[in-house]
């Protein structure tokens, strides 16, 4: 028989009551429990795991490093669980969900928060589509699509913002702009947020400027960039370890910030579009080939 340690899901369910309260006695009160109890769990979960998971004193209750980390696997198990029981019960999440995407986000985590989503909920019909921005909004309003993924405004107050980020202009190492030269930019057609806000800037500092490549997709811009063809607009978070931010190197001028965002059609499946968002908002959208 195998040694690996077996997690009850009650003791995982006081041990994550006392993480989010830090408390015993407040952990107790939500399980509706006494706090002799929680505090037998949480022993019991230690010596499962073989590892000490809280600190205490007098004051407060705080998580060791393998306390976050058994916090993290805690979710996990009790989401998976959650469903299984659903799934067995036969009240596993049914549906369709129409979902878009911006196509640069899709080169982050997004794939990967995808795939472990359709293994949660494999009784969800998930259609993907994957544009730009500005088709996916015009896409959800006229009711062709469930939930969008999207690259929005600051500040714009529409949906759910995902992440927070800052337009950057991007290129090779060895990108040279020669001085009163027209600035060579890769951009996507219009309409297009990071084409109108880059063009923008460079009008209002008064630099020239020259298209030097126009795509529909990520895949075009990075090509384009590695090539050398020109300089292009992105949100720092997503630019790739080979290309560089070059903002500062040539006095370009700032874009301004952008907001990852979900936005949602009121008239969809609400149970099924809440089970997506939250499986990305509680996810890292670090772009793949980066740590």
């Amino acid at each position: 028989m195998s040694d690996a340690p077996v997690f009850d899901p009650i003791q995982l369910k006081s041990f994550l009551a006392l993480a989010e309260t830090r408390n015993f006695t407040r952990a107790a009160e939500r399980l509706g429990v006494s706090q002799p109890t929680v505090s037998q769990h949480v022993r019991k979960l230690e010596h499962a795991a073989g590892r000490v998971l809280v600190t205490r004193d007098t004051r407060d209750v705080r998580l060791t490093d393998n306390g976050d980390a058994m916090a993290g696997f805690a979710r996990a198990i009790l989401a998976a669980n959650d469903v299984a029981t659903r799934y067995f019960s036969g009240a596993a999440m049914r549906g369709r969900l129409r979902f878009g995407t911006a196509d640069d986000l899709a080169i982050t985590g997004l794939p990967r928060i995808l795939r472990e989503f359709r293994q949660l909920y494999p009784q969800i019909n998930l259609e993907l589509t994957v544009s730009q921005s500005d088709q996916l909004h015009r896409r959800l309003k006229a009711g062709a699509l469930d939930l969008v993924f999207v690259k929005w405004v600051s500040g714009a107050q529409e949906g759910e913002v995902v992440k927070q980020d800052t337009f950057a202009w991007v290129g090779l190492e060895q990108t040279v702009l020669e001085p009163g030269a027209p600035v060579p930019v890769i951009v996507y057609p219009a309409p297009s947020l990071s084409r109108k806000l880059a063009l923008d800037a460079l009008e209002d500092a008064g630099r020239t400027w020259r298209v030097t490549c126009t795509t529909k997709q990520i895949s075009g811009v990075l090509a384009a960039l590695r090539a050398g063809i020109g300089i292009a607009v992105m949100p720092t978070s997503l630019v790739p370890e080979d290309l560089k931010i070059i903002t500062r190197r040539f006095d370009l001028p700032p874009v301004g910030d952008v907001d990852f965002t979900l936005i949602r059609n009121p008239l969809a499946n609400i149970e099924v579009v809440d089970a997506l968002t939250q499986a990305i908002m509680g996810r890292k959208l670090t772009p793949v080939g980066r740590r």
